[in-house]
């Protein structure tokens, strides 16, 4: 008999079953009966969850005497790991396996194999079939498969028939449905208050058993065949270019798309009478059993993609398509994700989105660039959202400390409040600053710029008070577009953002893409095999050997610039040579210009990014050449320290102010010293009061720093007297102290000096 038609007798007479109007635990009973008959099974039993423990509910071939006495904690047993991770166990002998726990009060000792599949009721395991047998031997791929199909019949039976209430249906332990704390990496800074919205909607699926099985196999054929356009029409499209990643990736989706077994394997489980949804689904847990069997990274990746791939079949057979921004948010939101690409982030309302949660997401990664612009706070790296989240409970987003407080007691709302109101008068105090110049005590003005990539960043300008823009990351463009930006569309942004700065400066860094800011559009050559993109094939080498991407952002910033200023800088240079490759494609297009008698920028200020630490060893060759050096201090320092930032175990591992990166970046400050070259800091680091006034010490006196931080360094700087930190820091830096952060913090405070 085939898994489909063991499945089929099955679920023949458990519609009859759940149609009848027997008492719930009779209906168990029975069901037990029936799997036990047509699968010839000598044991037969079901657990379900009751006040968070999986509890013997029924079975046929253990002692009756167990029923409702036997009980275990989720990942207690082999029962309980079966529904803690959510997967099958088939094993040939039970008692080999490290979670095997003895109950003498059901009289199983006898039984060697043991076969279970978890009750999956909206994603969470709310209770566990199994099956046992004497002799010791692994299931076949047919019994197991229509136990999964059991199973799924037996979620809409469990859940239709009250056997567990609606908490214990959504996998939820009563602690679960009270406050939770959780915890992740602090990826964009800030406090917000918000109910949750899951970005990609759960599928819902109703309908298990179908009244109409050709009905279901037509609905099928449509999702695939629209399906398969989309997959066609994507790797076909233009806009993606040729080559790359993203083309094998989109060549292995039509290969998952066009795949007869895959198709066939839904068919044989709508045969068995299951919904064209249900069938997906059924489907899908197999896929998830094989991608747990498999060691090679290949293959599971290839796994991943069919998972992906069936998310998409089972949305267009449901007709639940698009995210949570189409539906549009409709009041203060925390978005829940498991990761966001950039455009994603910016098609949400932005009045109503106060913060957002990922499972995965990084330091670097290219949405937290954006939320940062936005001001929106971040918390990353979060496992396990979802059986810890639900649609619309109210969440407490505390980014500063990098933990969320869901389903907050009203004291604890009350004080997240409190500190809430703090924080905004905190921020209104800034807000006075705004037209106050940055002069610290002994009387130096301290320029204070912000870092910009947005259009709808400048406004900031004037509501902070900068001095300009330090930064303007011409990437964002790039990174939000499904196309390569034309040389018009790149001329209106610069000549905007021009035009908004007035009189204040503007320093645009050249495009920096490529490595671990692929754009599908762009074919990066080598950087599809980089192992550390973020030291790859990236920023200026990339745009280098692609000279014609950076002659036409040259040729529409000169444009955007003509009769004023252009400030221009180039990102990861490594050595001089390559700050002068990338002005001579400005030059000759300020050249071609000129013979066109366009009207040309009155002045070019042509400067370099140090993120590499090797150009620290050749500038007295490179600072001749340039009027400004800007020092990103997040990718030069994960380069000192060979610690990547994205990754959660070295986050902490290094410092900015350890002795290490002070040392280096004075050693810079030094070799500036009595050269005609304006010296700032961008990133992060100048963000921070404590960290800002170790710099301040190490003789920088411009920061370009994202617009929340700007008032409090205005703030900074006003209590600050130089020679008194340049003496305290060439000591601690000649004779480091064992924390030099405490050693700061402790001098910071002894002079009434406020860092946070």
């Amino acid at each position: 008999m085939t898994a489909a038609a063991a499945a089929r007798l099955i679920l023949t007479q458990l519609h009859e079953i759940m149609a009848s109007r027997m008492h719930a635990q009779r209906k168990l009973d029975r069901v037990v009966e029936i799997i036990a008959h047509n699968l010839d099974s000598e044991v037969v039993s079901i657990y379900l969850l009751r006040e968070g423990m999986l509890e013997l509910f029924a079975t046929r071939g253990l002692n009756k005497e167990a029923v409702h006495v036997t009980r275990m904690a989720i990942g207690e047993g082999l029962t309980g790991t079966i529904a803690d991770n959510v997967e099958t166990l088939n094993l040939a002998e039970a008692k080999a396996h490290p979670d095997f726990q003895y109950r003498p009060e059901t009289g199983e000792e006898k039984f060697h194999s043991f076969a279970g599949v978890p009750i999956v009721y909206r994603e969470r395991a709310i209770g566990v079939l199994c099956v046992q047998h004497v002799d010791p031997r692994r299931y076949e791929d047919i019994e197991i498969e229509a136990l999964q199909t059991t199973a799924m019949v037996l979620s809409e039976l469990i859940s239709n028939n009250d056997l567990v209430d609606e908490e214990e249906a959504l996998g939820l332990a009563p602690e679960q449905t009270g406050p939770a704390n959780i915890a992740g990496l602090s990826l964009v800074k800030g406090l917000a208050s918000g109910n949750a919205v899951y970005h990609q909607p759960r599928v819902t699926i109703d309908q298990v058993m179908a009244d109409d099985i050709e009905v279901e196999r037509q609905r099928v054929y449509r999702a695939f065949d629209k399906m398969r356009e989309q997959i066609d029409n994507m790797a076909s499209n233009a806009e993606f270019g040729v080559g790359g990643e993203h083309e094998e990736v989109l060549n292995t989706y039509k290969m998952f798309a066009y795949d007869e077994g895959w198709g066939r394997r839904i068919n044989e489980a709508i045969d068995s009478g299951l919904t064209a949804e249900a069938a997906i689904e059924r489907v899908q847990q197999r896929t998830r059993m094989r991608m747990r069997e498999i060691d090679d990274p290949l293959l599971q990746d290839r796994m991943h993609d069919l998972e992906d791939l069936a998310n998409r079949l089972l949305r267009i057979v449901s007709g639940q398509m698009g995210t949570a921004a189409t539906q549009g948010l409709r009041g203060d939101t925390i978005l829940i994700a498991k990761n966001l690409g950039p455009a994603e982030l910016l098609e949400y309302d932005k009045r109503r989105l106060k913060g957002v949660i990922l499972e995965e997401g990084s330091l670097t990664s290219h949405v937290v660039i954006v939320a940062r612009a936005m001001g929106v706070p971040v918390l990353g790296r979060v496992r396990g959202l979802r059986g810890i989240v639900r649609e619309g409970d109210e969440i407490l987003l505390d980014a500063e400390n990098g933990t969320a407080t869901v389903r907050p007691a009203q004291p604890v709302a009350d004080a997240f409040e409190t500190r809430f109101t703090k924080s905004r008068k905190r921020q209104a105090d800034y807000a006075k600053l705004r037209d106050v110049e940055p002069f610290t005590r002994c009387g130096t003005r301290i320029q204070v710029m912000m870092n910009a990539g947005l259009r709808e960043d400048i406004s900031n300008l004037n509501l902070v008070g900068a001095d300009g823009i330090g930064l303007f990351r011409t990437e964002f463009q790039f990174l939000v577009s499904a196309t390569l930006p034309q040389r018009e569309r790149q001329f209106r942004l610069y000549r905007d953002v021009i035009d908004a700065a007035g009189d204040r400066p503007v320093i645009f860094r050249t495009v920096d893409i490529g490595g671990d800011k692929a754009v599908p559009y762009l074919r990066s050559g080598e950087a599809e095999n980089d192992e550390n993109p973020a030291m790859g094939w990236r920023a200026l080498r990339l745009a280098l050997e692609r000279d014609g991407l950076l002659k036409v952002q040259a040729r529409a910033l000169l444009e955007a610039a003509s009769g004023r200023s252009l400030y221009v800088m180039f990102p990861m240079v490594s050595e001089p040579w390559e700050f002068d490759a990338a002005k001579s494609v400005f030059e000759d297009q300020l050249a071609y210009l000129k013979s066109q008698k366009k009207v040309l920028p009155e002045a070019i200020h042509y400067g370099a990014m140090l993120e590499v630490p090797a150009l620290a060893e050749v500038l007295d060759q490179l600072l001749p050449r340039i009027s400004f050096l800007s020092i990103g201090t997040n990718d030069l320092t994960q380069f000192l320290f060979a610690a990547d930032r994205a990754n959660p175990k070295l986050a902490e591992r290094y410092d900015w102010l350890s002795p290490a990166i002070l040392r280096f970046l004075r050693r810079v400050s030094l070799a500036a010293v009595g050269q005609p070259v304006d010296l700032g800091i961008c990133g992060e680091m100048g963000g921070r009061q404590l960290e800002a006034l170790a710099l301040l010490g190490i003789g920088y006196r411009r920061l370009s720093i994202t617009p929340v931080s700007i008032g409090p360094i205005k703030e900074l700087v006003r209590q600050v007297d130089l020679a008194q930190i340049t003496e305290a820091m060439n000591g601690w830096l000649a004779h480091p102290p064992e924390n030099l952060r405490t050693t700061l913090a402790e001098w910071a405070a002894e002079r009434g000096i406020s860092v946070d």
